[in-house]
């Protein structure tokens, strides 16, 4: 899926700002059809923004169900002709989108984007300013990832109707329409999407999508020359995973010695692609991947992945995009000297991913597979809980993932799932599924999963190419005793290696932390204590040679469902919830800087 872009020929609309908003308290709205007539009794609500942090009162914060977003909306004249299309950036986690009463659009999945032609409603319709309604529910189960269920609580201990959201992962089920809404415009016959491949020696191969006819392919560099040109370009037959009325155009352009993308210095060339009607201006760069039994090389050179699991988390706007708080976390990245991040656990912003690309970070691209797991020593896999629906969204959010980023040369790998149930017996037949999707979809990146699970009872890393491991030895286990760390984290990579004999990533390791919070000696909770616990970890990694990377859980305190083990949240941030460096900070830094 392109992103919508402003050019000569198309324009771009942006909705965001205030819009109306309300509950849906008895989630009746759908069968009541409020789409059909302006919202009442409406209040104002921020788009993009989660909607919770919001509220002063708990009943709206935690409202489980639909809610209702509406805004009116004017199209030019000047767009009279064209293709105008409707497009949402993400809306967490179900949404049906109405224009004047009329269904458009629904989408599951809350953090890839979706969108809907509207042109021939705007055509037909002979009213000046148009209404656009949105149903947007919060509610996980188990047909979706992220993974959930509502829990009823039907006896006398409770009030009648009494029920919650549950979830299996740690941090806050925010929702609302979290990334911008824009209306654009294309020509009728339309560019509709590009993949492009490329070879360090400089060969670019372009897969064009569309309904116009492509007459011209180019690529440009950064200083705005053109450096290679095609003027025939092949028709090629579609594949059935794209539009039944797409033509494919392939063709290669060779260029001579390309700037390469590198970690840390990014090298942005531009694909243009001129059809008879349409013009699109996509982004890549030059970088080649490869994977050995110790190393991860990215373009001939060994990489150690220094860095963050993170979450799209900030006070206020929840999981709403914030494009100052995008640059900021990207200066305290550069500042402490990390190289990399995972989209812990759900794509990010497309905004996000092209500041990654243009800071020359390396990305693990993740799909929201969170929460299939339970601590609890339940099966996850099979009966009511993780099936065959789940497996159908799991694989649709690939698919959305991969169509989305494929072009990014800042994502490296894909990982398919976080802290799932892999030594379940149901796990093998249901992730041999997942990673023949995702390598049917790209093989041109390797793949990890995430681990909880251990060596021995891990059922599926013979299919990925890269070992997560998310390990909290002296927090959850052995709590506070660092001097366990050492020991127990070299014997257990030594044995995933020995079962695999595939470079592994720590892609989690840490412990809460109260900012100011200081003893001697140290104790759990304190700055001494966080920094000690890292410094633990970080001695046994250098002396594994197979070990290619340390991502610290977290880069900054995020907000969770509320819990024993959570005050108002994870504390395990080396910053603060709103981007303050705690001492942990600094000891990274002089290691990441020097390393």
């Amino acid at each position: 899926m392109l992103y919508p872009i402003e050019n000569k020929i198309r324009e771009v609309k942006n909705l965001n700002g205030i819009w109306n908003f309300k509950i849906d308290t008895d989630n009746v709205g759908i069968e009541e059809k409020w789409y059909e007539k302006p919202l009442s009794d409406a209040v104002p609500m921020a788009v993009p923004a989660s909607y919770n942090d919001l509220f002063t009162d708990q009943e709206s914060k935690e409202h489980v169900g639909n809610v209702w977003y509406e805004r009116d909306f004017i199209i030019p004249d000047s767009w009279s002709g064209k293709r105008i299309v409707l497009r949402f950036g993400s809306a967490t986690h179900h949404a049906v989108v109405y224009v004047d009463g009329v269904e458009v659009v629904h989408h599951k999945g809350g953090f890839t984007p979706f969108e809907a032609e509207i042109t021939e409603l705007i055509e037909n319709s002979s009213v000046e300013e148009h209404r656009l309604t949105v149903a947007l529910s919060n509610v996980l189960d188990w047909t979706c990832i992220p993974c959930g269920e509502v829990i009823t609580e039907d006896d006398e201990k409770h009030p009648d109707g009494y029920h919650y959201q549950e979830t299996y992962f740690d941090f806050y089920n925010y929702s609302g329409i979290h990334r911008p809404v824009k209306l654009y415009t294309t020509p009728k016959k339309y560019i509709d999407d590009i993949v492009i491949r490329t070879t360090n020696d400089g060969k670019v191969e372009a897969f064009v999508f569309s309904t116009d006819i492509i007459k011209k392919i180019s690529v440009i560099d950064e200083d705005g020359n053109v450096v290679a040109s095609i003027d025939e370009i092949e028709k090629a037959t579609v594949d059935s995973d794209h539009k039944k009325d797409d033509d494919m155009y392939v063709t290669e352009l060779k260029i001579d010695n390309p700037t390469l993308w590198n970690p840390g210095v990014a090298y942005l060339y531009k694909l243009k692609v001129e059809g008879e009607e349409d013009v699109y201006t996509e982004e890549f760069g030059f970088r080649e991947i490869e994977v050995t039994d110790k190393e991860f090389l990215i373009n001939g050179k060994s990489f150690y992945f220094k860095g963050f699991g993170r979450h799209e988390d900030s006070d206020i706007h929840g999981k709403g995009l914030d494009e100052a708080l995008n640059v900021r976390d990207f200066n305290m990245l550069k500042w402490i000297g990390a190289n990399s991040f995972r989209t812990s656990h759900y794509p990010y912003s497309e905004e996000h991913m092209k500041l990654a690309d243009r800071e020359g970070f390396v990305v693990i691209d993740e799909v929201p597979a969170v929460g299939m797991c339970f601590w609890d020593g339940n099966s996850v896999y099979g009966g009511d809980r993780v099936n065959e629906d789940t497996l159908k969204h799991h694989l649709d959010m690939l698919k959305e993932m991969y169509e989305r980023d494929k072009n990014h040369p800042s994502v490296v790998m894909w990982s398919i799932a976080n802290e799932a149930a892999t030594h379940e017996e149901g796990a093998v037949s249901y992730f041999e599924k997942v990673v023949k999707t995702m390598r049917s979809l790209d093989d041109t990146r390797p793949i990890t999963i995430v681990h909880t699970t251990g060596p021995e009872g891990d059922k599926v890393s013979q299919w990925v190419d890269v070992i997560c491991v998310n390990r909290y030895y002296a927090w959850y286990t052995d709590h506070s005793h660092i001097e366990v760390i050492g020991q127990q984290l070299e014997l257990e990579m030594n044995k995933w290696y020995d079962k695999y004999h595939k470079p592994i990533i720590m892609s989690e390791y840490g412990a809460d932390t109260i900012a100011g919070y200081h003893k001697l000696p140290a104790v759990a909770f304190t700055e001494e204590f966080q920094c000690e616990y890292l410094d633990e970890f970080h001695k046994t990694f250098d002396k594994l040679d197979f070990m290619i990377g340390e991502h610290v859980w977290a880069y900054c305190d995020f907000q969770t469902k509320q819990g024993l083990n959570r005050v108002d949240g994870n504390k395990k941030g080396v910053f603060t919830r709103n981007r303050q460096p705690k001492a942990a900070a600094h000891i990274l830094r002089k290691r990441w800087r020097n390393k």
